[in-house]
């Protein structure tokens, strides 16, 4: 689901929570509709993912949701990214 999908969601109340979930030391956010989560991804079809629970906050006030869950048992605080070769 990408961002234009998630505010059609949203616009059409078919939303029923957001979670915020840490995976090493990124965030990225999930939808939950009717008994299905979708996680939010790029145009390009990879996870939305933000570096700091600030920044995923912020997007996620400008996008219109004022109220998350927060998921951080996975959250590696200062763990490195692989790079690519």
């Amino acid at each position: 689901m990408n961002e234009r999908e998630l505010k059609l969601l949203l616009e059409a109340g078919a939303v029923k929570s957001i979670l915020i979930t840490a995976q090493g030391s990124l965030f990225h956010v999930e939808a939950k509709t009717a008994g299905v989560a979708k996680v939010l991804m790029t145009g390009r079809g990879d996870v939305r993912q933000w570096r700091s629970i600030d920044s995923c906050a912020k997007w996620l006030r400008k996008a219109g949701i004022g109220n998350a869950s927060l998921d951080f048992q996975n959250w590696q605080i200062g763990q490195r990214n692989l790079t690519a070769i």
